[in-house]
């Protein structure tokens, strides 16, 4: 049986003893990093991401909380106001002890939208933030760090917002690992957004104590090996630890691929303060996706999912990792880009090809499509981007095109049997590999699983494997 396991998770020890009186109980207690554990609230170095537009629940994140563990809300593609209404259900379920998180998530296009979704955060005391897909430090994630700043009564700065960078890059993880850029805390400082205690106080602390290194994984991806990328982000970690010599140390954590006991076991041996899963929530009960999409996921293996253009970052040729077993989804999204890459506008396009994609992608013309665009933009008052798009032809094409990824976002949403062949679901290879692990279980129906009880299984598991590995190491 394992002896012991470090408190961070850096050595695990080389004796075992027969009469030990550890169980994957204990063990699972204490893998990964304590103070992370702690400042979290949780039992488990254990966490679930955020998911689009609330594929990760409000319901997963109160199942969470209520487990003594955490999860964070599934905000991209919300509005404000349907962000309001969850927190408020989410506060109103879970007790003041409960943990629970939010995503946030960088918006290139629109950051006024970034910025009062931060407010939004300030206004209901939030304090745990899942900051996804940023490039770059931006004023809103700087303006929510800084004003949770303040000095403990040993005078050492605490940080009472806590930032949870998803990164699968070191330069944009090296941002989060150095203090808040100076231009902007001196641009909130004259505004008058954070105080002059505070613009102070972020020289001695990074922007995020808690990194969470993004390996391959469903929606957006890097397509990152995590054996390759989490040492890497360790050396990181080691090189701005010395440069700032910060109090408090940057705890780093792994995310993609994980949905196995072995996966995770692997985590914690390559020294991750903890984990966080994402695709196998999708396949729960507390998951906010149709029924239909459930019973799809349920049935698919590793080798079942493929990668396609990201319809937000479509100019860009951006990846996401999608389903692809039962659908046709990647095939078509990767033929609109290769479209878009190969034509300057709609009307360059072989009259065959633009009757195929109006009639069998998209069941709807060209000009129907640009007009319910226009509708949209108007409404949000982004005529700047309406006389973009007129004047440049190859614009409007991208216009029109990226509208099939929002609609089979939806048809997806809606579970529309009909359309299903247009389902556009963001998974990894992680579900398969759970799906094959739970397989001739009670978990092996979806309708069985909870996300609590998926990661109270998952780690036990892991904790119980990596007993029997050290026993058998040192036999």
């Amino acid at each position: 049986m394992l002896a012991s396991v470090s408190l961070n998770n850096r050595t695990m020890c080389s004796q075992a003893s027969s009469t030990s009186a550890e169980t994957p109980q204990k063990i699972a207690l204490i893998l990964g990093n304590q103070h992370f554990r702690q400042d979290y609230g949780i039992k488990y170095a254990y966490l679930t991401g955020a998911m689009y537009r609330g594929i990760a629940s409000k319901e997963l994140v109160v199942r969470m909380g209520k487990a003594g563990l955490m999860g964070h809300l599934g905000t991209a593609g919300f509005s404000l106001e349907i962000i309001e209404e969850n927190i408020q259900f989410i506060q109103k379920q879970l007790d003041k002890d409960n943990s629970y998180g939010m995503n946030l998530l960088s918006n290139v296009v629109e950051p006024e939208v970034e910025m009062l979704t931060v407010d939004l955060f300030l206004k209901y005391g939030i304090c745990f933030v899942e900051a996804a897909a940023f490039m770059q430090i931006t004023p809103a994630l700087v303006k929510y760090r800084l004003l949770g700043l303040k000095k403990g009564p040993d005078q050492n700065i605490q940080c009472q917002h806590k930032v949870l960078a998803k990164v699968s890059r070191p330069e944009v993880a090296a941002a989060f690992m150095a203090p808040a850029p100076e231009k902007i805390v001196q641009s909130l400082l004259e505004a008058g957004s954070v105080t002059a205690e505070q613009a102070e106080w972020a020289k001695a602390v990074p922007m995020s104590h808690d990194i969470c290194v993004e390996a391959d994984s469903g929606g957006h991806t890097d397509m990152g090996v995590p054996t390759v990328l989490l040492p890497a982000m360790m050396s990181l970690r080691k090189e701005m630890q010395a440069k700032f010599n910060y109090k408090s140390p940057i705890r780093i954590g792994l995310a993609g691929g994980i949905g196995t006991p072995e996966a995770a076991a692997a985590a914690f041996v390559m020294g991750a303060d903890f984990i966080l899963t994402g695709s196998i929530n999708q396949c729960t009960v507390e998951s906010g996706t149709s029924d239909t999409v459930k019973d799809m996921l349920q049935g698919i293996n590793v080798q079942d999912t493929d990668y396609a253009p990201a319809g937000d970052m479509f100019e860009l040729g951006a990846k996401v990792q999608v389903l692809r077993k039962g659908v046709f989804f990647p095939a078509r999204a990767r033929k609109l880009y290769e479209l878009y890459t190969q034509y300057n506008s709609l009307d360059e396009i072989p009259e065959k090809m633009q009757r195929q994609i109006q009639q069998r992608y998209f069941k709807k013309s060209f000009d129907k499509i640009w007009q319910e665009a226009v509708t949209y933009l108007k409404r949000k008052g982004r005529n700047d981007e309406i006389q973009r798009a007129e004047m440049s032809p190859k614009h409007k094409m991208a216009r029109v095109f990226r509208w099939y990824f929002f609609h089979t976002n939806e048809l997806a949403f809606e579970g529309d049997e009909a359309n299903r062949v247009d389902f556009q679901v963001h998974t990894g290879p992680a579900l398969g590999a759970f799906n094959q692990w739970v397989r001739g279980t009670d978990l092996e129906s979806w309708r069985n699983r909870h996300v609590d009880e998926i990661a109270e299984k998952l780690m036990l598991a892991t904790a119980k494997l990596l007993m029997e590995q050290t026993q058998s190491l040192v036999n």
